[in-house]
């Protein structure tokens, strides 16, 4: 039923397309300093968010534009980013002089006037990443990409797959959006990564702090935003090719995108190949508990993988219209390390897994995601409306040789339908649906209107079992207004209404156990999770207030936010093999409610920028995996059980940032984060929360230059990163040690002819440090993160004109 809601929606929104009115035209040209002409010139005019890109010509049109005052902005790599106000009540001419500028800001954030326009007007803590800040931080996937951001870690898996944590909140906690619909995978496993082409995204939103009012009731601890396909120029064709190795983990990729726009008609290709083998660490050999895993030649075991990717997105674009359809199939298959699946570090066959390093044994896992989303966007005089509809399939199996624990039998029957040695599998199918109503009410206020649902279905299989099969619906309903009492000060108020429900189904054992320790015959099939059927409800709110002067800005925000527990949450019963522990759910768990205050203060002047980001959080009821003393005897495994339950918590801290020109090329900088976290109720009263990240800082320092013999836009960066011990823990979590790590990068632009390549190079981990992540997956067991990492992108463009 849920689904014909959303095609519902669907078709009535898409009769607005028929309605048109012609407006006002902008044309002119893009040249530089010299009167040459710039083609491919990006234009935007705000606040309608309209744009263009300039042609062979440098000449360009943006039509059907509405009578109003706007400030448009033209950017060009390598130039000044030209800022103007325009009043436009007749068709218009503007010809535009780009400047050729001398430095950028930042290794990772872009300094472009949308960027900063976006984060001024934002109340919420925001960073704006591009496609190129993003190969000059390459890591080993997208979220470690990401990791330079202050307020912003990572659970790694391996060296290939990893998940965002936003202030110390993860999993189901931070929303990941790629084009315009929220990423749906099996994102409640710590060893489950993101299904996600890190070569396919354009550009990264980070919004720190709850988001729940726009985004669903999973944004409490904030949102990845990625954007991908941008709309090409008008009867143009192109693409780039991207050759990536690390040294590391031998890594070899490369991707390969097409694009193309005749008329009103546009479309986008990209396929993605990697191939990775075994991480190597600094250490000979690992802990895990009391046995001594050796290591040979420093490679954890069975950790290589590959990706096979594929995108495909094609749309029409005409007057005051757009809409895209975006298909993609993401596939990855990586291994476990094999000391570390389960408790049998010493039952590993190691001649087969050091025989290569490239080959991927027992125990692995692969992931297939595809997804379908159309995005439609139509503007009409004051209104402008937003379709998005998506639907995606997550499919996951972790296979393993069957060996019997507990009570299942020596010899794996062969009348099951599952095959014995498929541990697990996870098949979800995600239907999506977002509309949201722009009307610009005057020139001070702006309103939006929206309303978010997903229905998601996920069935389970094979031997193991710890969550059971569910559907889940929800739907939400929001409203925000935004006013501007002047040219610096704004405020912004919304409320959010939500409602889900989630139904999940009685799961039973395959084999039979006794029930009574002294009636060892009397067995019965057990019941491992019962039939649930939860709704919730919730009502959020947010009240945001920004003031922006000549060189200072301020931002503040207080919030409610709520999240539904997940399936995971509710109805787990099982052994957890990559966290040697036993889960158990508890049906009874209330929605998550938290309430945020949020504020930022900066400064920015010719030379130097300044700016703090502190927050403090209140959880009347935070979810998390208890540690008890029990011991799960029952299927034969000895581990430790784990109850979810609630805890009252109190959260604070904050971000800082500060760069500083010293001289014309070069620029020093500091980004700096800490987070507290304090339970308030239950068992671990006064105790910590999990995985909580410790404090850290990084201290960089670039030399930038427009041109260094062949080199265009040269850059060489040295960043050294300081991380505090954590001995705030909950047991049985250990203390890590605080750890110093040098990363190097370097990088520009080389052009061959007419022929332009970008390279950026990287070290990471220059001394070859062991050292341990706090938050990383394997941390548990004692293994290190990566050695010393060379890294290399080249990437190559190319274009040309119908």
């Amino acid at each position: 039923m849920h689904k014909y809601i959303i095609l519902f929606l669907c078709i009535n929104i898409l009769s607005f397309s028929a309605i048109g009115q012609s407006n006002c035209v902008l044309e002119g040209m893009v040249v530089d300093q010299n009167n040459q002409v710039l083609p491919g010139a990006s234009l935007m005019l705000y606040p309608i968010k309209k744009g263009g890109v300039s042609d062979r010509n440098g000449k360009f049109e943006i039509s059907d534009l509405p009578k109003d005052t706007y400030v448009i902005e033209i950017s060009f790599i390598g130039y000044n980013t030209l800022v103007d106000t325009l009043i436009i009540n007749k068709n218009t001419s503007y010809n535009a002089q780009l400047t050729v500028s001398n430095l950028s800001l930042s290794e990772v954030l872009i300094t472009d006037n949308y960027a900063e326009q976006r984060k001024r007007e934002e109340a919420l803590s925001i960073e704006i990443v591009s496609d190129d800040d993003l190969k000059k931080n390459l890591g080993g996937s997208l979220m470690n990409s990401l990791e330079r951001l202050p307020g912003v870690t990572t659970i790694n898996i391996g060296s290939g797959q990893s998940k965002p944590v936003i202030r110390g909140l993860g999993f189901n906690r931070v929303v990941v959006v790629e084009n315009n619909i929220k990423h749906e995978a099996q994102q409640w496993g710590s060893d489950h990564g993101l299904e996600i082409d890190q070569y396919a995204v354009d550009n990264i939103e980070v919004i720190k702090g709850p988001a729940s009012l726009m985004y669903g009731s999973d944004a409490i601890g904030g949102v990845i935003n990625m954007k991908n396909s941008k709309l090409p120029a008008s009867d143009t064709f192109g693409g780039l090719v991207d050759l990536t190795g690390k040294s590391n983990n031998e890594l070899l990729g490369t991707s390969v995108s097409l694009y193309g726009r005749k008329g009103k008609f546009f479309a986008n290709a990209r396929a993605t190949y990697i191939d990775y083998g075994d991480y190597k660490v600094p250490v000979d050999s690992v802990d895990i508990y009391s046995y001594r895993a050796p290591l040979y030649k420093n490679h954890l075991r069975n950790t290589a993988g590959y990706e096979k990717n594929l995108h495909v997105s094609l749309g029409i674009a005409q007057d005051g219209f757009i809409s895209k359809f975006y298909v993609s199939s993401v596939n990855s298959k990586s291994g476990f390390f094999a000391n570390a699946h389960g408790l049998e570090p010493r039952n590993v066959d190691t001649d087969l897994h050091d025989k290569s390093n490239r080959d991927i044994n027992y125990p692995y896992q692969k992931v297939n995601h595809f997804k379908l989303i159309n995005t439609t966007q139509y503007e009409w005089k004051k209104l402008k409306f937003d379709l998005d509809l998506g639907f995606q399939r997550n499919f996951r199996q972790e296979w393993s040789q069957y060996v019997s624990h507990g009570y299942m039998p020596a010899v794996f029957p062969d009348t099951l339908a599952f095959h014995s040695d498929l541990e697990r599998e996870f098949e979800k199918f995600v239907y999506s649906g977002n509309f949201k109503i722009s009307y610009q009410l005057n020139e001070k206020t702006e309103m939006f209107f929206g309303v978010n649902s997903e229905f998601h279905d996920n069935q389970i299989d094979g031997r193991g079992f710890i969550i059971p099969a569910y559907e889940q619906f929800t739907l939400g309903g929001f409203a925000l207004v935004r006013n501007n009492f002047s040219e610096k000060s704004s405020i912004q108020f919304g409320i959010r209404y939500d409602y889900g429900q989630i139904e999940t189904t009685e799961y039973q054992d395959w084999f039979p156990s006794p029930v009574d320790e002294n009636q060892p015959t009397n067995l019965q099939y057990l019941l491992r999770a019962e039939n649930i059927d939860r709704n919730f409800s919730n009502l959020s709110w947010s009240l945001g207030y920004t003031y922006n002067a000549e060189n200072w800005s301020f931002k503040a925000n207080v919030g409610k936010s709520f999240r539904m527990p997940i399936a995971k949450e509710l109805a787990a019963n099982g052994v957890n093999y990559h966290r040697f522990s036993y889960e158990v759910g508890n049906a009874d768990l209330s929605p998550e409610k938290s309430y945020q205050f949020d504020a930022g203060l900066e400064y920015q002047s010719k030379k130097l920028t300044v700016g703090i980001s502190p927050f403090i959080n209140y959880f009347s009821n935070y979810i998390y995996l208890n540690p008890t003393s029990e011991h799960d005897r029952l299927y034969g495994n000895g581990n430790q059980v784990y109850y979810y339950t609630e805890s009252e918590v109190i959260r604070y801290g904050g971000e800082i940032h500060a760069y500083y020109d010293l001289l014309e090329n070069i620029q020093l900088g500091l980004m700096g984060e800490y987070v507290y976290s304090e339970q308030l109720s239950g068992e671990k009263k006064g105790f910590t929360l999990p995985f909580s990240p410790p404090a850290s800082a990084i201290f960089s320092a670039k030399y930038h230059k427009s041109k260094l013999g062949l080199i265009k836009d040269f850059y060489f960066s040295v960043d050294y990163r300081l991380t505090a011990s954590q001995n705030e823990i909950v047991p049985p979590e250990k203390t890590t040690d605080g750890y110093q790590l040098i990363k190097l990068g370097l990088g520009g632009n080389i052009e061959m002819g007419k022929q332009k390549v970008n390279i950026s190079m990287q070290v990471h981990n220059l001394l070859n440090t062991k050292y341990f992540n706090h938050t990383s997956f394997y941390r548990l067991i004692n293994v290190p993160e990566p050695g010393r990492n060379f890294i290399i992108n080249i990437s190559i463009p190319f274009s040309g004109y119908f």
